[in-house]
């Protein structure tokens, strides 16, 4: 074994003990993992510069000045408003009706803030309506983790497989490309939910805590890469003042973006990067407020993961990563592997940060299906909905912790909601996969 693949070794482990202690911010983590690999030589400085300026690195700084906007225009607070009324009229049905809109918007937009304002107006619609709010926060943050995975912007996470992908020679991927399985998915963890998580949870004991606004400003610098933190949640303890003109704008741009890029006609980067501009230039944002909303505690999280990634690639790692898993699945067919793989993504989500999730298991899918002779993009896409859809802990996901703090759940709810819920998407991803994807 050669020195810098020793070095990459050791990099790797310390970064995952890191993340997995959780004492340290994990952009500094990774950063500094890119740090030694540098130094040490296990990745020269062009490899370094190309990772800060991947397409996934631009399209998400660009959509965090986008989604900005919006929330500063104060059309987020009013469409609140608005469901709030509509709760109040339709009882139960009302509240998962406002889940499922939640859900929807977490295609487009940062999950973190949407459950941020929702979550207390689930609370007082259902405490209003003599209903336990347990019942419908927990789904709150869970569907809003599917509505992430219905669309190639909805999550962060996406963006990285797709951004490690193409560094793997394949092609890219469309907007609504994984929307099919994403929406199975989706579709399929909404009715489990309303159908079960009320029954689950009915024995549990309640431990009160404090709002999500609140928790939300303790856990700003804790950032899971799945939970894409487009916008600060600190922005969400207060209401914006509603500018019509500012809304529409940014609503029309981020519209043209999303049609230029679903219809091929520039890239998504391309299109994201022009419409955070026009903002700035038309006075929509100012200048400002636009790096204010940038996040780089997430770009830089997700430049360092891909250094660490370009170093397995080319010290060879990657490659005998791959070796050892074609021999462990010898005999297996191809659904077999992608069941497989689904399962070891989901596992190593659990547990670690979303972005090592995809840096290391995307090169891996890429080579197991070329060495079975099928197409990669089944498994591809089973890498990017197993590395969003882990429900089984509370602190996987940052609107988990919100919830989990807000509504008094013990940890063990998570365990008996969200395991099933692993396993019921689980299930429903890869039949979908292999219905849509033919390998």
């Amino acid at each position: 074994m050669s020195f810098e693949q020793i070095i990459t070794l050791v990099v790797l482990a310390g970064v995952i003990a890191a993340l997995i202690h959780d004492k340290i911010r994990a952009d500094i983590v990774a950063l500094a993992g890119a740090a030694v690999l540098l130094a040490c030589g296990a990745v020269r400085p062009s490899e370094v510069q190309s990772a800060f300026g991947s397409p996934a690195l631009i399209t998400l700084a660009s959509l965090f000045v986008i989604a900005h906007a919006m929330e500063l225009s104060g059309l987020l607070d009013r469409l609140i408003r608005a469901m709030v009324r509509a709760c109040r009229k339709t009882g139960a049905t009302g509240i998962w009706v406002m889940i499922g809109l939640c859900g929807a918007g977490s295609a487009f937009l940062n999950n973190t803030p949407i459950v941020v304002m929702a979550a207390p107006v689930v609370r007082d619609v259902a405490n209003s309506l003599k209903l336990d709010a347990r019942r419908f926060l927990m789904p709150l943050s869970y569907v809003a983790v599917l509505g992430g995975c219905c669309t190639l912007i909805g999550t962060s996470t996406n963006l990285l497989v797709d951004d490690m992908a193409r560094t793997s020679g394949q092609a890219p991927f469309t907007i609504f490309e994984i929307t099919p399985v994403g929406l199975a998915v989706a579709l399929a963890g909404g009715l489990y939910l309303m159908l079960f998580s009320g029954h689950l949870l009915e024995s549990s004991p309640r431990i009160d805590g404090p709002d999500p606004a609140e928790v939300a400003r303790h856990h700003v610098s804790h950032v899971d890469i799945a939970g894409d933190a487009i916008g600060d949640p600190r922005d969400f303890a207060e209401d914006h003042r509603f500018d019509l003109t500012k809304a529409l704008a940014s609503v029309g741009v981020f519209i043209g973006v999303v049609a230029l890029a679903a219809f091929n006609l520039i890239p998504i980067a391309a299109a994201a990067f022009a419409g955070a501009v026009l903002l700035i230039l038309v006075r929509v944002i100012r200048p400002e407020e636009a790096y204010g909303g940038l996040r780089p505690e997430i770009l830089l999280l997700i430049a360092g993961m891909v250094v660490l990634g370009i170093a397995l690639e080319e010290t060879g790692l990657a490659s005998s990563a791959t070796d050892w898993l074609v021999k462990s699945v010898d005999g297996f067919g191809p659904l077999m592997a992608l069941v497989l793989l689904y399962g070891g993504t989901l596992l190593l989500t659990e547990l670690l940060s979303n972005a090592t999730v995809a840096v290391l298991v995307t090169p891996l899918a890429v080579a197991l299906a070329e060495s079975m002779g099928v197409s990669p993009r089944p498994f591809l896409v089973a890498v990017m909905i197993a590395g969003s859809a882990a429900f089984a802990t509370p602190f996987g996901y940052q609107t988990n912790v919100l919830v989990y703090q807000m509504a008094g759940y013990r940890y063990m709810d998570f365990v008996k909601v969200g395991l099933p819920l692993n396993l019921v998407t689980w299930i429903v991803a890869v039949a979908a996969i292999y219905w849509f994807f033919p390998f």
